[in-house]
């Protein structure tokens, strides 16, 4: 069991520089996600954790112990790679016990372990009669593949387990399941859990907390609700929510002693508990932001909420059984609205849609970050 530090941490290839000083204090047994979209360098900073990749400047320590020189096999962690990397002519067994032979463990003490695992996996159930460990990975689906590349893991009993976007292979369905699988590994095992993904759903279900990364820089490192709550730039708020936050280039103004959010073909009236962290930037260009999820049709509005009323267009409606997706439209703004079921709003309609001021963003429009 460790901790991980990224100390100042620099990565260049040649003149490029991909890791701008990251710096991320991982907890022991915490479950940490990178996320980020392609590019972004979060698969970078993983590999130089593993120390598959040279750091340019800092330090990487896992516990106290400063590995940042030394050799990926010494640095007491085990990785699961975006392939499954298993080798086809060797059985279930053999391929989650191959790393600990090379290391002339003890028979007695691999076939315990891998044993131990495989039933923690699934990939051995006595109740339901499942036997997978004499099988080669060509007569495995791909769901089960990655368990044993997960399992080929555990045998190892790091003190850090490193996940570079281990469900990608996957279909829908089982990434679902799979993910799950991981978060009650992880339970299980009370082990630190670093994970990288492009993936925000899979960030937000998983994580104890989440760096977001762009560029090479971390954007906002917190815990998901955070993220979704606070989220500290438009980047953040973007990148955190499915379907995105909607944002809308606006004007904020005094108008008769409130502040009113001008937004070209319409207007909202900032709430007075929200007011207060707001009135130094009247006069300025902000930009404006609403989730999808806070945009009601308004006959079934959550009662209480401060509600701005606004007449869209609606372009095309998504029924996705327990909700419907509006895609809607106001002037030269596009959006998008999670509505309930029962509405009413039809293609090519207009439609009043209910806006929860009370959850709402605003941003600066030069700096991109929240104002608080």
């Amino acid at each position: 069991m460790a901790s991980v530090t990224y100390d100042d941490v620099v990565k260049k290839f040649g003149e490029n520089t991909v890791l701008h000083n990251i710096n991320i204090n991982v907890e022991d047994k915490e479950f940490l996600v990178l996320v980020g979209p392609s590019g972004c360098g979060k698969s970078t900073a993983l590999r130089c954790l593993a120390g598959l990749e040279e750091i340019t400047a800092g330090r990487i320590l896992i516990g106290d112990r400063d590995v940042t020189n030394i050799a990926p096999k010494d640095r007491d962690i085990a990785m699961v790679f975006q392939s499954y990397a298993l080798y086809p002519h060797m059985s279930v067994y053999d391929n989650m016990a191959f790393g600990l032979k090379l290391r002339k463990t003890p028979r007695a003490e691999i076939d315990r372990r891998v044993k131990e695992a495989a039933e923690m996996l699934g990939l051995v159930d006595k109740e339901k009669k499942v036997d997978l460990l004499g099988r080669k990975p060509k007569q495995l689906s791909g769901g089960q593949r990655q368990r044993v590349a997960v399992g080929r893991a555990i045998v190892r009993e790091p003190a850090v387990f490193l996940f570079d976007e281990p469900l990608s292979n996957l279909d829908a369905k089982l990434r679902v399941e799979t993910r799950a699988s991981i978060s009650k590994l992880h339970q299980r095992l009370q082990t630190t859990f670093i994970y990288v993904t492009h993936d925000q759903v899979e960030a937000m279900t998983m994580a104890s907390r989440i760096a977001v990364m762009k560029d090479g820089v971390i954007q906002q490192l917190d815990t998901p609700q955070t993220l979704y709550d606070r989220p500290d730039n438009v980047f953040v708020a973007g990148f955190i929510g499915s379907p995105a936050m909607n944002f809308f280039d606006a004007r904020l103004v005094k108008a008769d002693g409130a502040l009113v959010v001008e937004c070209g073909a319409f207007a909202v009236k900032v709430p007075e508990n929200k007011a207060g962290p707001y009135l130094a930037h009247a006069g300025r260009q902000v930009m404006f932001g609403v989730r999808p999820e806070d945009l009601h049709d308004p006959h079934y509005a959550p009662p209480g909420i401060h509600q701005a009323l606004v007449e869209t267009n609606v372009d095309v409606t998504e029924l996705m059984g327990n909700e419907v997706f509006l895609y809607l439209r106001v002037g030269e703004n596009n959006f998008v609205g999670r509505v309930d079921p029962r509405t009413q709003a039809r293609i090519g309609q207009k439609a009043q849609i209910a806006m929860n001021l009370d959850n709402m963003h605003l941003f600066d429009k030069e700096t991109e970050r929240a104002i608080r």
